[in-house]
């Protein structure tokens, strides 16, 4: 028996990297509860299929399948999808949310680490839609989902290549969402932009202060006073990923308790 709670997703066909956890995990999972087939990667291929098995487990059919994946190796991407269309059957939704924090200001930080940020964060972001445009294009209605950040808006000078990487996303949304309007293709694009999220990205914080200690001084930017939960991004991806989304391209989806408005 599955456990799809409505067919808000039913017939799309989505990849998303960076899936091993966090929202890349909650996203696949919510995909698929709502009648998606999910093809998930990451560069730690175990875990990410672990996720894929525990997916599977849910719906006690076979609804996910999964890879690992250097998100920054253009042949690795070529490879990529033309597995997850192979199994899937095609191509309907991409979500690029792998990526990497950095911290240090521009005096510090080494050129090796920003080409690494860059090349997470930015090139694979660029790479996905390139190669996944053609397969969309193929199925469509189709979307792409762009994981950013607030740091793409509301920078901090210690996170230097982040919040430019975060940025550079935003704008390579519009400029996808652009191409595909002139080409006169049914095929969206657009970002997410969450605050602090309660993922692995906070536990280097709650690791150093304490779960307690950690979450004041991490919400006390944000007017809800909580972190965000997986969730809450999770619903963002299946509303664009979705056709209930139909007339929405180009958007940058702000999900931040508030922050950005003070």
């Amino acid at each position: 028996m599955t456990s799809i709670l409505s067919p808000r997703a039913a017939g799309k066909c989505a990849v998303v990297t960076g899936a091993a956890g966090g929202l890349g995990a909650a996203s696949a999972r919510m995909l698929a509860r709502h009648g998606a087939k999910v093809f998930i990667t990451d560069i730690h291929g175990d875990a990410v299929a672990a996720v894929a098995e525990e997916i599977n487990r849910e719906h006690g059919a076979t609804v996910a399948w999964s890879a690992a994946q250097d998100v920054s190796d253009e042949a690795a991407w070529q490879r990529t999808l033309a597995d997850a269309v192979k199994v899937m059957g095609a191509l309907s939704v991409l979500v690029n949310n792998a990526g990497v924090g950095s911290l240090g200001g521009v005096e510090r930080i080494e050129l090796k680490e920003w080409h690494r940020v860059m090349g997470v964060n930015v090139d694979s972001v660029m790479l996905g839609c390139k190669h996944a445009l053609p397969y969309l294009r193929d199925a469509q209605p189709a979307s792409i989902v762009n994981i950013s950040s607030l740091a793409a808006f509301k920078t901090d000078p210690d996170y230097t290549a982040y919040n430019t990487s975060k940025a550079a996303v935003a704008s390579l949304t519009k400029s996808v969402a652009m191409d595909c309007t002139r080409q006169k293709i049914d095929v969206r694009c657009n970002s997410i932009h969450p605050a602090f999220i309660r993922t692995g990205i906070v536990k280097p914080f709650f690791d150093k202060l304490g779960e307690e200690e950690a979450t004041r001084k991490l919400v006390r930017g944000i007017p809800m006073h909580r972190l965000g939960e997986p969730d809450d991004v999770a619903y963002a991806v299946l509303y664009l990923a979705s056709d209930e989304s139909r007339y929405v391209t180009a958007a940058e989806l702000v999900i931040d308790g508030g922050s950005r408005a003070v």
